[in-house]
């Protein structure tokens, strides 16, 4: 029964690994020209091509995705990752916004990370 439990927990580690969503661990906003510039630290468990966070998004407060940054390669050696959008423009009257990572097997950061723009 122990054998049973320990062979279990060797192919279940992984996959718990394999199955974290990305995590945003921070935003810099600022204005950019006449837009702004967003830059996003993004952590997940990279294992390569076949899983990996492929990209991040600033949402509206309704949900609408205003923006995505798509990342078009694996950070298995480079965690957590910091990449920026620059010059987006955003609906008028826009006071806050809402960042989500991504990863290439569909899973998202969850909660949403909320911004506040500067003024």
């Amino acid at each position: 029964m122990k054998m049973i439990l320990a062979c279990a927990l060797a192919i279940l580690t992984p996959l718990a690994a394999l199955a974290q969503p990305p995590k945003v661990t921070d935003v810099a906003v600022q204005r950019d020209d006449m837009g702004w510039e967003f830059k996003v630290t993004v952590q997940h468990p990279d294992t390569g091509w076949d899983h990996y966070a492929d990209a991040w998004e600033i949402l509206s407060e309704d949900g609408t995705v205003l923006a995505t940054r798509i990342l078009h390669h694996p950070h298995v050696e480079e965690q957590p990752f910091t990449r920026s959008l620059h010059q987006i423009v955003l609906p008028d009257g826009t006071r806050r916004v809402f960042i989500r990572a991504r990863c290439s097997t569909g899973d998202v950061s969850a909660p949403l990370t909320p911004v506040d723009l500067p003024f």
